[in-house]
């Protein structure tokens, strides 16, 4: 029966880990059991700040149209409710485009969600 030789596969999941943490800090670049735990925990924090991200855009769009609505006379929630009520479907993220790029278009949506 021939020998037969391993560690062919161990070494190239060491070799892909340590690829996937070059740039990383200290150790934790060229020795292999802190780059994998280093490797799980930005694979945990970039599932995790995904998440994140969408809930800070929504709040950075609701800031934007409250401020935008406040010199127009309505306040953030009224407009909201205006626009539910009159069935007009435009979302958060537009509705700050429009109120930070195109302000005479916002006005006029404004308007709309105003009169009931």
């Amino acid at each position: 029966m021939p020998r037969v030789k391993r560690g062919t596969i161990a070494h190239k999941r060491r070799k892909n880990v340590l690829k996937d943490t070059k740039g990383y800090r200290w150790g934790r670049k060229s020795k292999f059991r802190l780059a994998k735990q280093a490797l799980q925990k930005a694979g945990a924090y970039a599932y995790r700040d995904r998440k994140a991200k969408k809930r800070t855009f929504r709040q950075l769009w609701n800031i934007r149209i409250s401020a935008s609505c406040k010199p127009l006379g309505i306040s953030y929630s009224k407009l909201i409710a205006g626009l539910k009520k009159n069935q007009i479907e435009i979302d958060r993220k537009i509705l700050a485009q429009l109120a930070q790029q195109q302000p005479e278009i916002f006005a006029k949506i404004v308007e709309k969600a105003k009169n009931e």
